[in-house]
């Protein structure tokens, strides 16, 4: 019987492992950056926002956090060993459920993979833009 993929809420006792993903993650998909990222930076990044956790048989698979104030999902990561198992597609999903109007994000140009991955979903680059960590794109959700 296949194992069932649950997206909950954020426990404090996710933390140690959410930071340890966030920061494995983006050393090893943001590879034009300065290796400047730390544990903390995890803490920092989802300061007042709602997180999902995706998980199978016990095991935390990634995250998404939501600024659902402006309907804004800011972070989605997955734990590379675990990418193409479905644990986006449904952390992305519980995250456009929590939106009240149009959802949108922004995404790195040179996060080419991430970039594929919401234009699959439907999303929409609506314009680029600069940021400290290179150009990203905007992206809206489809409509509701």
């Amino acid at each position: 019987m296949p194992s069932v993929l649950n997206i909950r809420p954020y426990e404090e006792a996710d933390r140690p492992f959410l930071r340890t993903l966030y920061l494995a993650s983006r050393k090893q998909t943001w590879t034009w950056l300065e290796d400047d990222f730390q544990l903390e930076d995890f803490d920092r990044a989802v300061i007042g926002e709602t997180i999902l956790v995706a998980e199978r048989d016990g095991h935390l698979l990634g995250f998404a956090s939501i600024f659902t104030q402006e309907n804004f999902l800011h972070n989605l990561f997955i734990d590379p060993q675990y990418q193409g198992t479905g644990a986006g597609s449904a952390l992305l999903r519980a995250s456009e459920k929590t939106f009240t109007r149009t959802g949108s994000l922004k995404c790195l140009v040179k996060s080419k993979n991430s970039v594929g991955f919401y234009l699959s979903k439907g999303w929409e680059i609506m314009a680029t833009g600069d940021s400290p960590k290179g150009e990203y794109y905007l992206f809206h959700s489809p409509r509701k």
